[in-house]
């Protein structure tokens, strides 16, 4: 039995440790008997404001994960002022760590009790694995130290060993202050365009897809050495010479599981050009020449990706216009890098845009702008603002698909066919991501890592969002997560088969059924067998993660 915090023993390390704080939810300044009308203002003003978010130990990215529907507890700003807040799975006490020492006597403190540990950079989670109920929390997200260096050689490796140009993040850089700090060296980073998305947590440890995929791999396939916080409270390198199980699994294992990772390093490589493609396709809502125009694109896309294409695209059939009109859209764009001509894009989209033309009430639209190197597209395109928005409750249902899917003859056109079963309310979208192929293929043949092998064969990460109001009922809540998880996500299995592929675990179903297989397939079992080494109390058990099978739904009881 894994006991709830007891209360005396977080007051005495509040006393101990100045670093140490005790929580509420962000939004109980708004509600009695926390209520602040000064400081509920800005909560307020900042409530979908990630960057806010991000610095706050009493909140996550999403809403959702800030309740605890289980027992109706939750603290929202759009309930009434006078309805007190309930603690949901918000901390009880956060430890704002700093250095690795921190880490280190969180950690010990939590296993000597036996409490229930969580790890928070910035909370961007859709799994709502960095927060849990009744929990010691460790903040991670104020330590931003950076250093890039010209040949790295990892700690055990031989004097010739060194891995080329690399960069050391510590735990709470985000995906933006990565991309800065090696922008300004005239260097590059495999990583994604959120702003606050923390680069050396659940990103890089859940495999971390970029749109710089098919060019040079996944995140966590250029992650060369972990600096980690392990269960008994030791501080440990783990690389491909020393601890090489642990570096296996935490290059796609899952953030949160295997310790606390203090500080990661990453391959840089050389600034490059890039081109950036949009397209429009749009109909008007009704004419069934909209699914045939998607099922030409997914046809399409294995040769837009055999280029080192990468992007991301939004399938909504139901496009709200002014009035009671409405459309039926495609849009995306792709990044095509190291690469100059514009001219030379265009032609790898005019197979496709020749077959969309002739179809009857089909419009398209198309341009690309040459940019001279990843850092001033990203200035420019992905991360022009300093924050994303979030805030909202949502839920994902994901699943990875296949290039030998999408090539075969009826491939596309089953995709396609499955889509259009889903229920899409107006404004309701489908989300592509091409991250896949080339690089990410390719380094299948020499990197062996927990990612599961399905990405090796993914053309296309495709995933949907499922939402309720704030102040939906219980019943109302639960419909919607039957629904996808018993429904939708089966349908998107459906397509090439339970089995033969599965979903990308950092964007995926909180309430995933047959988990192991969906995240890991073939890897789990030995990833299972780390965890049970490196972690054998289960000190650090998150949503959906290795071993949580063994615990309840809250990681309180051990069920075996």
């Amino acid at each position: 039995m894994k006991f709830h915090i007891l209360i005396f023993f977080l007051v005495t390390l509040t006393y101990a440790y100045p670093h140490v704080s005790s929580l509420r939810p962000a939004a109980a300044v708004c509600h009695s008997p926390d209520a602040d009308k000064a400081a509920c203002t800005i909560v307020t003003e900042q409530w979908t404001n990630s960057t806010w978010r991000a610095a706050q130990p009493g909140a996550v990215q999403w809403e959702t994960f800030e309740a605890w529907p289980e027992r109706n507890e939750s603290c929202y700003i759009e309930n009434l002022p006078g309805i007190p807040c309930g603690q949901g799975r918000i901390s009880l006490y956060s430890v704002l760590a700093q250095s690795a020492a921190h880490i280190q006597e969180a950690v010990r403190f939590a296993s000597k009790r036996n409490l229930r540990l969580v790890v928070k950079n910035s909370g961007h989670d859709f799994l709502g694995r960095s927060a849990t109920a009744e929990s010691l929390q460790i903040l991670t997200h104020h330590m931003k130290g950076t250093r890039l260096v010209d040949d790295f050689v990892p700690e055990g490796a031989p004097k010739d060993g060194g891995e080329g140009a690399a960069v050391t993040i510590e735990a709470g850089v985000s995906l933006r202050e990565l991309h800065t700090a090696v922008g300004a060296r005239n260097r590059a980073v495999v990583a994604g365009a959120a702003n606050t998305v923390g680069a050396a947590g659940g990103y890089v440890q859940g495999g971390g897809h970029s749109f710089l995929g098919p060019w040079k791999g996944l995140a966590s396939d250029n992650a060369l050495e972990f600096t980690v916080v392990t269960a008994d409270g030791n501080l440990v390198m783990a690389n491909k010479y020393q601890n090489s199980d642990l570096y296996w699994a935490l290059r796609g294992g899952g953030g949160g599981t295997f310790g606390v990772v203090v500080n990661v390093t990453l391959r840089t490589f050389d600034e490059t050009p890039v081109i950036f493609t949009t397209f429009n396709v749009t109909t008007i809502n009704g004419n069934p020449n909209y699914w045939e125009a998607l099922t030409q694109f997914h046809a399409a896309v294995p040769g837009l990706n055999a280029a080192n294409g990468a992007g991301y695209y939004y399938i909504t059939p139901n496009f709200p216009l002014e009035g009671n009109l409405s459309a039926s859209a495609l849009t995306g764009y792709l990044v095509f890098p190291n690469q100059t001509d514009p001219a030379k894009a265009q032609e790898l989209f005019n197979p496709l845009f020749s077959k969309l033309n002739i179809l009857a009430g089909v419009r398209v639209e198309y341009t690309s702008v040459p940019f001279p190197s990843i850092r001033v597209f990203l200035e420019n395109i992905l991360l022009r603002d300093d924050k994303d928005a979030t805030g909202t409750i949502r839920l994902l249902g994901s699943r990875l698909v296949s290039r030998n899917l999408l090539c075969s003859t009826q491939g596309a056109s089953r995709l396609v066919s499955t889509l259009r079963s889903f229920e899409f309310y107006p404004g309701r979208t489908v989300f592509g991501h091409i991250v896949a192929g080339g690089a990410v293929a390719a380094n299948g043949q020499t990197i062996d890592s927990a990612v599961h092998p399905a990405w090796r064969k993914t053309a296309v990460h495709m995933f949907i969002e499922r939402e309720w109001n704030a102040t939906a009922t219980l019943a109302e809540q639960d419909a919607v997560r039957k629904n996808l998880t018993n429904v939708e996500v089966p349908l998107l299995r459906s397509v090439e088969g339970p089995q033969a592929m599965g979903a990308y675990l950092n964007e995926a179903n909180a309430y995933e059924t047959d988990f192991q297989a969906s995240f890991w397939g073939e890897n789990y079992p030995r990833l299972y067998k780390i965890k049970q080494k490196w972690d054998p109390t289960g000190l650090f058990i998150v949503r959906r993660g290795v071993g949580s099978e063994d615990w309840d739904e809250e990681g309180f009881c051990r069920c075996t």
